[in-house]
């Protein structure tokens, strides 16, 4: 049997040691790329009374080919096809008869009751890892708002979230949750994943509660708007972004539709 010497045994043990810093180390650093500036204060608003609100529902559709959707290959990691059949598929571009999923949808100029509005919900808005794949691939917050990012599968994962406000951070298997407060709008915050190239996600920061992603069907509902006239903004991914003009009236639902090409 081959015996390491005292010393060789010495620096092997330092080396794997050295690979991964200790718990109260990694929670540190965590933090410290977590910590960001404060929101911009907010003028105080006013209570919206819901008589005076309305309703925009809306399609948002592709024309042109959709292309087939992409099966990616994750064997590199064995684990990501722990507990499912299911294979990972691209969410890049998701069209179904016609319409399109994964467009944020928000308000880009409106009233100032708009503009002003009080959070709907002060509840983390989810970004889970299930089967090595970011879920939903699409997420809104509001500005300063917080994203809670678990880990349901029993691989490790990085959660590396880029943009103007990053994180970097590792996340064990089914490891505790990890929240980050937003408190800058920005569209389009691109979420990946350093151990397995192919995960990907967006988060967009809204400056008012109202916003939508839309569903599988391209289909849309931004509720308890103020009445007043509208900018809509509606983004994705691939194809970039579009605004719609619409006047929201009380007690009324207001259509809404646009239409992305193929690139």
């Amino acid at each position: 049997m081959n015996k390491l010497s005292l010393p060789a045994a010495l620096l092997l043990t330092l080396t794997i040691a050295g690979c991964k810093p200790d718990a109260a180390t990694q929670k540190a650093e965590v933090q410290d790329k977590q910590a960001t500036p404060a929101a911009a204060a907010r003028p105080t608003a006013a209570p919206i009374d819901p008589a005076t609100t309305g309703t925009v529902s809306g399609t948002i559709s592709f024309a042109g080919k959709a292309p087939a959707p992409v099966t990616i290959d994750t064997s590199m990691d064995p684990a990501c096809g722990i507990g499912t059949t299911t294979p990972v598929l691209s969410e890049q571009l998701l069209v179904n008869k016609g319409h399109l999923a994964n467009v944020f949808v928000y308000v880009k100029t409106g009233p100032a009751a708009a503009m002003n509005a009080a959070p709907t919900s002060t509840a983390p808005v989810v970004l889970d890892q299930k089967g090595c794949q970011y879920t939903p691939h699409v997420i809104g917050v509001m500005q300063g708002g917080t994203v809670s990012f678990h880990n349901s599968d029993v691989t490790m994962h990085n959660v590396h979230v880029m943009g103007n406000e990053t994180m970097d951070m590792s996340q064990g298997p089914k490891g505790a949750p990890q929240d980050k407060q937003f408190t800058k709008p920005e569209l389009m915050i691109p979420v990946r994943c350093n151990n397995h190239p192919w995960m990907n996600a967006f988060i967009n920061v809204s400056q008012t509660p109202f916003f939508a992603v839309t569903d599988a069907t391209g289909q849309f509902n931004l509720k308890g708007l103020p009445a007043g006239d509208y900018t809509l903004g509606v983004i994705h991914e691939k194809l970039g972004e579009q605004t719609i003009q619409l006047t929201v009236k009380p007690q009324s639902t207001t259509k809404a539709a646009a239409t992305f090409q193929a690139k």
